[in-house]
């Protein structure tokens, strides 16, 4: 079977897996770390493995490379992107900086590594309000996501948090009047938010956090059974995994084709042909390094 074969691959390659919530069921089934982008950086950092193989997107893998250079790290597909970590250009940030004085750029982890390369920071959706609020400077650029951004300015209201116009297209889609009919339909269902939605969305939450913070707050319910998920659907394989018992809703097409990319096919591939080995330049690196070891010193604070 496909699976035995990839655990013989691993083995022999001395590789280990890490996935995100959002790849399909079989991935994180059989991967060996399962988690958001913070848990994953945070995981790869402490590895012995020769061989990283990420489920996920071309961003996860960048950012993995760079904690770890010495090892090779490769991409389950290493055409799976993220639309987002496109949606600000190295030129915006210098024009940012040039207009406001006392600014620090900071960029959620859905980035490309040129990107992080020229930012103070990087933060993710478990961490960014955490970490923006620790910061010196008075004026934050932050990039890309303009609604995790705007999310993040309602808790630092001490700070001038200048949005950029990027965005999630799977989550920015999401509107308000769809989360209200399924309100109406499941009366006694909890909303769980992701915070990469537009603010009209997030006003009808009754919790916002991240992929991890979503799956832990279902934890803290002991009466409540039902639960409306506002993020990718991938999640309900984690779901359904620790609260077999409780029933989850989640809106109509909210998937994220590029996260669905991975499959055991590719993964047995991946391995047994050593392909999709991710490579960042040298400079890059090193300069996007200090974004990410900040991002890891700071958020766990």
């Amino acid at each position: 079977m496909i699976r035995d074969r990839i655990k013989e691959l691993k083995q022999n390659e001395d590789a280990i897996i890490l996935a995100h919530y959002y790849v399909d069921g079989e991935i994180q089934k059989i991967a060996d770390y399962v988690g958001d982008s913070f848990y994953l950086a945070q995981v790869a950092k402490k590895l012995n493995n020769r061989t990283i193989v990420i489920a996920g997107v071309y961003f996860m893998g960048e950012s993995v490379k760079i904690l770890n250079p010495d090892k090779t790290v490769r991409m389950v597909d290493i055409k799976a992107d993220c639309p987002m970590a496109h949606m600000v250009t190295v030129e915006k940030i210098k024009e940012m900086r040039e207009k406001y004085e006392d600014l620090a750029v900071v960029c959620y982890i859905n980035s490309t590594a040129e990107i992080k390369s020229h930012c103070d920071i990087c933060v993710t959706s478990s961490n960014a309000v955490n970490i923006v609020s620790q910061l010196k400077e008075k004026n934050i650029f932050f990039v890309p996501d303009q609604n995790l951004g705007a999310y993040v300015a309602r808790f630092v209201k001490e700070k001038n948090i200048i949005l950029n116009d990027g965005y999630c297209p799977v989550h920015n889609k999401i509107r308000a009047n769809e989360l209200e009919d399924l309100k109406i339909k499941y009366k006694k269902a909890k909303v769980l938010c992701h915070p990469e939605c537009r603010e009209e969305v997030l006003a009808l939450s009754d919790y916002i956090g991240s992929t991890k913070g979503i799956i832990q707050e279902v934890g803290k319910y002991k009466d409540e059974n039902e639960f409306i998920i506002v993020t990718e659907e991938g999640i309900s394989s984690e779901l359904f995994s620790k609260y077999p018992t409780k029933k989850f809703y989640y809106l109509n097409d909210f998937v994220c084709d590029d996260m669905k990319m991975p499959t055991l096919e590719k993964l047995e591939s991946t391995l047994k042909n050593k392909e999709n080995e991710i490579f960042v330049d040298e400079d890059i690196a090193k300069k996007a390094l200090v974004a990410l070891d900040r991002m890891l010193e700071l958020g766990v604070k």
